[in-house]
């Protein structure tokens, strides 16, 4: 019998699931010689959530690796990417913590996933798990494109003249509708995207290549520098790959030389990875829960807003969140005050101050603060 088999026999409800989670976190840590450990996942199904990373991870992601000791971590990683940006911050700040950093690809850790993984010193996948090409995507007039793509074709533009040096003439239009800074801001990004890995690369995944397996010589500063600068090119180049959802194998990054350590290999651990993946999956595939922070002790979820949530178009004094308890499944209509005195709505609960809402028939404890968040930024007004 296979193990998704096993659990949709068990019929886990939710807390049987988190619990059955923490046990595999329990036992990825054991294998890995008791080092820290840390979740940081989102349904990759939910394209509608906000999936990818961004700024409003920051506080989970910090809060939920302050709950761990030691100066060794893995980070589970399964993302389709995100913003450059926010990963520089998260890298940072678990670096100025930990002195070695493994990251764990059970799954996809695509794009800007990509670049998080660069910064471990170790990064472990089996022969399922992909990374991605990291170049850059550039959102302008409602479009997205590769700012590689877009600057490569900006040089065949460039080549496409006659004897004279004459420009085509139907590359006017196209060029009238470019500016001078939506080119720079197409090479900063790609720039920043190699600098981040080209630095890390160097600083964290070679820090323990010492010698050259061939020859025995050692490895220079600037040999390393070398190494990444063209790992990370060949990363961003969209030319190459032909499409940013590539996914980019354990074989595909060896052929990089860049070394990947296949965790197919111990059984141990391969099965406590493959049975938590697994367990990860079916949470998200069951329950509102689009993002998860976890630790074996502590977790952070990150809730979608259900249909008929607020998305008020004109000045309301409240609004109504559709909330499904993740454990039992029971619907309740929370509703959020933005002035003292107004009525509550038939069958609606108050919006709980210190945000943790009690299902009223579980008793499962929901934590609402990003609701909170979202609400006060859709609405720019304060619930009270």
């Amino acid at each position: 019998m296979g193990i998704y088999t096993e659990y949709l026999d068990k019929k886990l409800d939710f807390d049987a699931l988190q619990a059955e989670r923490k046990n595999q976190l329990k036992r990825i840590s054991e294998a890995r010689g008791g080092r820290a450990i840390l979740t940081y996942a989102a349904a990759m199904k939910k394209t509608n959530s906000p999936i990818g990373i961004e700024f409003g991870d920051r506080n989970h992601f910090f809060d939920q690796i302050n709950n761990l000791n030691g100066d060794k971590i893995d980070i589970i990683l399964e993302t389709p990417g995100g913003f450059a940006e926010i990963v520089e911050d998260l890298v940072e700040y678990t670096r100025g913590i930990f002195s070695e950093v493994g990251i764990i690809v059970p799954g996809y850790a695509k794009s800007a996933g990509t670049i998080f993984a660069m910064a471990g010193d170790e990064i472990l996948m089996d022969p399922t798990s992909a990374l991605g090409p990291i170049d850059a995507q550039i959102s302008q007039n409602g479009k997205t494109f590769s700012a590689h793509a877009f600057l490569q074709g900006l040089e065949k533009i460039k080549e496409d003249v006659d004897s004279r040096g004459v420009l085509n003439r139907a590359y006017i239009p196209i060029l009238q509708n470019i500016s001078p800074g939506e080119i720079q801001s197409c090479q900063n990004a790609l720039d920043f995207s190699k600098l981040l890995v080209t630095e890390w690369l160097s600083n964290y995944k070679f820090k323990f290549w010492i010698t050259h397996s061939s020859t025995g010589v050692p490895v220079t500063k600037e040999e390393k520098e070398e190494r990444a600068a063209r790992i990370a090119d060949c990363l961003c180049d969209h030319g190459y790959w032909l499409t940013h959802g590539r996914s980019l194998t354990i074989k595909d990054l060896n052929d990089m030389r860049l070394l990947i350590t296949d965790y197919s290999k111990d059984e141990a651990l391969s099965d406590a990875i493959h049975r938590y993946y697994l367990l990860l999956t079916m949470t998200f595939d069951t329950t509102g829960i689009y993002k998860i922070f976890e630790t074996i002790e502590s977790q952070l979820y990150r809730f979608e807003i259900a249909p008929g949530g607020p998305v008020p178009q004109q000045p309301v004094d409240s609004v109504i969140i559709d909330l499904e308890c993740p454990n039992c499944k029971t619907k309740s209509k929370i509703q959020a005050n933005f002035k003292d005195g107004v009525p509550l709505q038939k069958d609606a609960i108050a919006f709980p101050k210190d945000n943790m809402f009690i299902c009223p028939r579980c008793k499962h404890k929901i934590d609402l603060s990003t609701f909170r968040g979202q609400i006060e930024s859709q609405t720019k007004k304060k619930v009270i």
